[in-house]
């Protein structure tokens, strides 16, 4: 495994196990019990793969006599028509495990290759790709961990691990210098960023005692400006962090102007599940 595994996988898989299978797979029931069965998983297309983790655990509490054999890891670029993995055991754990387990997958993998592909555009910058709070609920820390094996970076887990000030925020906290203040002296030891709308603001938040500054929707002139200001400036370095409606045709821009971070919502929200279907020998 390339990073280290939420510590909620058995929580979310028991979960999601209890929401498919209710009182009782009755389907499943139309199998003798004594049956035994082996199963792959293709990959019906490229993708980088992630969920391994989620999927075993799937069948760890559903029958621990289901083996899975796994051919590729975490993180790891897979071929269309390759087989991820083999599975022995009983076919009724087998054909009842196998929607929840292949959920996970295609989630996680299309969470992993949608980052990976907008890593790929960065490749010779120095800017980092970010995630954000726009995960699926429930499954953050899979998502966050997906974006980690897509060669991304996590941002802010949830709200209680770093300060983001945003445009309600400044709002109701009487201004960007006030908000910012006032974040600092409640939680002093933590990473503070204050999001801001053009360069009037950059320039006020750029004289604050903030760690990071998120230039929202910045138009490509006015981010290379954001950066030369940023720059011109004397005294600790702010780092920079693209945010808005970015694109894969506009990604590379960004990066060029000088930012060292951008982020994307996208990669979590809208989700593109990657195909694997499993199948009996």
């Amino acid at each position: 495994m390339p990073y280290p595994l939420p510590n909620d996988v058995a929580k979310v898989v028991a979960g999601a196990l209890a929401e498919d299978i209710g009182s009782g797979d009755l389907t499943a029931a139309l199998v003798d019990p004594k049956t035994h069965a082996t199963a792959h998983v293709v990959a019906r297309e490229p993708a980088t793969l992630c969920g391994c983790a989620w999927f075993d655990e799937v069948f760890r509490q559903l029958d621990r006599g289901v083996t899975v054999a796994w051919r590729a890891t975490d993180g790891r670029q897979i071929a269309a028509d390759s087989i991820v993995c083999e599975l022995r055991g009983p076919a009724r754990s087998l054909v009842t495990g196998e929607r929840t387990a292949l959920n996970f997958l295609q989630m996680l993998s299309g969470t992993a290759t949608a980052t990976h592909k907008l890593v790929e555009l960065l490749a010779g910058t120095s800017a980092r790709l970010l995630d954000t709070r726009k995960t699926l609920p429930g499954l953050r820390l899979a998502q966050k961990y997906a974006v980690r094996c897509g060669g991304g970076t996590n941002h802010r887990i949830g709200l209680f691990d770093a300060v983001l000030i945003k445009e309600n925020h400044i709002a109701a906290a009487g201004g960007l210098t006030a908000a910012v203040r006032r974040a600092r002296a409640s939680s002093p030891h933590v990473p503070l960023e204050v999001e801001v709308e053009n360069l009037a603001q950059l320039a006020e938040a750029l004289d604050c005692d903030a760690d990071r500054i998120m230039l929202d929707d910045f138009p490509l002139d006015e981010m290379r400006k954001a950066v030369a200001l940023r720059d011109g400036r004397a005294g600790p370095r702010k780092e920079l962090e693209a945010s808005g409606s970015l694109t894969a045709e506009t990604l590379r821009a960004v990066a060029a102007t000088g930012v060292d971070f951008i982020s994307s919502g996208a990669i979590t929200k809208h989700l593109r599940a990657i195909d694997f279907s499993m199948r009996f020998l």
